[in-house]
């Protein structure tokens, strides 16, 4: 396993976050605890959740099975880098959302609870909270790391201008702040290029790219599709429909290199000089191992350059638009 420090921290983390989003919902307990054994078998210590992970009828799920999972002990948490989210409703109560201070202190003791955990490695705001100042975030987030209860804090779904906000907030407190952003990204979906990742690398933030395989259609769609392993519908199907050739191009391109078109965009994200880890969200033992397979791609000049003229990026504003 390849490990690298996230964003300007000290803190040491895989090339790969293992997304818990299935637990529960979608992997039953057993699976999901043989899932993070493997995970950490293979070397992988940096897991990714949150406190909505489970579902609407079942919020805090995903976060009650690894809490069970740590329970088992063979030093699990200490070899984990534990990273959970606060943001989104819990319950019909009006303080039980965003990032008001109230809710930060509520949502991480109830996430300590379900994680069986007294300290949680990096918390991470899963949306930009409009109506909360950001000195008033700070403050709730500096008695939480004196506490001992977080250590390091994190940003996901931020603007560029969101990132500037909360470092120059911190900056006036003489606090760390953000040392993370957690965005879509991934060879169909490049719009960060634009301002997220300038704004990342300029604070010194590392990005934890979710959803690398953009819901599938870079998995080897179109070869799964004429298998019968997979049939798309809604919104994805649509996509596939609309980008086919494009997505047909790219397949084409893996059978080449000799890969798989999975191993190929998880491998194109670790060549990106912001990206710290990319978050893989198996369901199954199988999806795990193939994107631990990943990390053994390597991508040439020519091969990166035929991936961007398959799925043309950006350049950082304002010279992807004007002069």
């Amino acid at each position: 396993m390849q490990y690298t420090h996230l964003g300007r921290s000290g803190l040491k983390v895989s090339r790969l976050c293992l997304g818990t989003m299935n637990f529960g919902p979608h992997t039953d307990e057993a699976d999901a605890h043989h899932i993070m054994d493997s995970a950490l078998d293979a070397g992988i210590n940096f897991f990714d959740t949150a406190n909505v992970y489970g579902g609407s009828g079942h919020r805090g799920w995903t976060e009650e099975i690894i809490g069970r999972w740590f329970a088992k002990g063979g030093e699990r948490r200490e070899r984990t880098v534990l990273a959970t989210k606060l943001y989104g409703t819990m319950t019909d109560r009006p303080n039980e959302s965003k990032l008001s201070a109230l809710n930060i202190r509520r949502a991480l003791d109830a996430s300590l609870k379900r994680l069986q955990t007294d300290y949680i490695d990096v918390y991470q705001f899963h949306h930009i909270d409009r109506d909360t100042p950001w000195d008033e975030i700070w403050q709730a987030i500096e008695v939480a790391v004196q506490q001992g209860k977080i250590l390091y804090s994190g940003s996901s779904n931020f603007a560029g201008w969101h990132i500037a906000q909360a470092q120059e907030a911190a900056r006036r407190r003489n606090y760390t702040g953000l040392v993370s952003e957690q965005s879509i990204y991934n060879l169909f979906r490049r719009e960060v290029e634009l301002e997220v990742i300038p704004a990342a690398q300029q604070y010194g933030l590392g990005l934890i790219p979710w959803s690398p395989l953009q819901g599938g259609l870079l998995g080897g769609v179109l070869k799964k599709e004429r298998m019968g392993v997979r049939r798309i519908e809604g919104r994805a199907a649509e996509t596939l429909t609309k980008h086919r050739d494009q997505i047909q191009q790219f397949e084409d391109f893996a059978d080449i290199l000799g890969n798989e078109p999975g191993d190929i965009a998880l491998a194109w994200l670790l060549h990106q000089p912001a990206v710290t880890a990319p978050i893989v969200g198996p369901r199954t033992q199988e999806q795990l191992d193939a994107g631990i397979r990943a990390l053994e791609v390597t991508l040439d000049a020519d091969a990166l350059k035929r991936l961007d003229d398959i799925f043309p990026g950006h350049r950082p504003a304002p010279e992807d638009y004007a002069w």
